[in-house]
């Protein structure tokens, strides 16, 4: 139980030796966590080094062997319908701790990527839950309808750059954004980065990043709180995020890996889950706690191709997603409603490989909220 109320679990995916946990369980930010899930790919040597270094703490490792385990053990003889809900060496297979955190009845998941290290000024832990439970924060709205997170950033060089996520058209990319004070409690708060900024491989291109990683940094965040009013977005990254239990049976982790499209799953279940808490009546925020993002070296090329398509479908998929009428007040239900939505709108998209990957999200979106159904 955490100090602040509430039981707190981390869920990470990783195939590396967890050393971004252990400074953040040196610095103290660990204590209230109860469970720590890391979804892997099975290497016990790598486990047992992660282990050694975090001795003393709740830890689990869940790879193919395991999960599968889970669910012939929860669904029975139709358990491979739900096991592939979870894409294999794909980020998006944190559903999976969501899933297991869902089901112990855990009130709060921090979902931490495994190249993300504490910031000395915040507290992982404690800042999360107060930006979710806190009611204090500044309304952004815009005119383009989106909220550009990177102006939130402290740059070095300072220029104007958008994040991974955020679309392309001109419409979507202007600033202006009014302000107000906001009083509301929120259902996910994205944390802000030092470091790597969040950014596409066609900016890291452009920038010369040859290794993956762009030639600017992240010294600080400009706001703690941010609210982006109804009919806002802004691109979710789920490297530092946090959320309540309420919002679990509606933020799957879109299918990734998949036709040679990955890289936006974290980004459309955030538009979908904006929409959502925006039709329920609830806020979802970003802002405090700074973590830093040590990116490893790694081929802008192969990130280029598989996020080439899904640039594509992201400037259709997002109006799609905000045109839903949703009257339900269930995470679970306006679920479905969006999944109905956006398979009736499957004709806006011009190409068959398009048209085919949304289709097959629609049908894991369906299983989805049955897996957690039948838990």
């Amino acid at each position: 139980m955490s100090s602040m109320g509430g039981r707190v679990w981390l869920v990470t995916a990783s195939i590396y030796v967890l050393d971004n946990l252990w400074g953040f369980r040196v610095k103290g930010d660990l204590e209230d966590i109860e469970r720590i899930i890391v979804v892997d790919e099975g290497d016990e040597r790598v486990r047992q080094e992660s282990l050694k270094m975090l001795k003393g703490l709740d830890i689990e490792f869940h790879g193919p062997r395991e999960r599968e385990a889970f669910f012939r053990s929860r669904y029975g003889s139709s358990y491979e319908k739900y096991l592939s809900l979870i894409p294999e060496r794909s980020h998006a297979e944190t559903s999976y701790g969501f899933l297991l955190a869902y089901e112990a009845g855990a009130d709060y998941i921090i979902e931490i990527d495994d190249d993300v290290y504490p910031e000395h000024s915040y507290d992982l832990v404690k800042d999360h839950l107060s930006s979710l439970t806190n009611s204090n924060g500044v309304g952004i709205e815009s005119p383009g309808r989106w909220i550009n997170t990177v102006d939130f950033l402290e740059l070095r060089p300072s220029m104007s750059l958008f994040p991974r996520g955020h679309p392309y058209d001109p419409s979507t990319r202007v600033g202006n954004y009014n302000r107000s004070v906001q009083d509301a409690e929120c259902v996910l708060n994205m944390g802000l980065w030092t470091g790597h900024p969040d950014l596409d491989a066609l900016t890291i291109l452009y920038l010369g990043g040859m290794d993956g990683r762009a030639p600017v940094e992240s010294t600080g965040i400009k706001e703690e709180r941010v609210i982006p009013l109804p009919g806002n977005y802004f691109a979710v990254c789920s490297m530092n995020t946090s959320f309540s239990r309420k919002i679990v049976p509606a933020f799957y982790q879109l299918y990734m890996r998949y036709m040679g499209i990955d890289r936006f799953d974290d980004i459309w279940s955030g538009i979908i889950i904006k929409k959502i808490a925006d039709s329920i009546g609830d806020k979802i925020c970003f802002g405090k706690p700074a973590a830093k993002h040590m990116k490893r070296p790694r081929s802008v090329w192969k990130d280029l191709r598989a996020e080439l398509e899904g640039m594509i479908i992201n400037e259709i998929l997002w109006r799609i997603i905000d045109r839903a009428d949703i009257s339900s007040k269930s995470y679970q239900d306006a679920y479905l409603e969006m999944a109905n939505h956006i398979e009736r709108s499957l004709g806006e998209f011009k190409e068959e490989l398009h048209r085919k990957f949304i289709a097959t999200q629609v049908e894991k979106m369906r299983i989805w909220v049955d897996a957690i159904d039948k838990l």
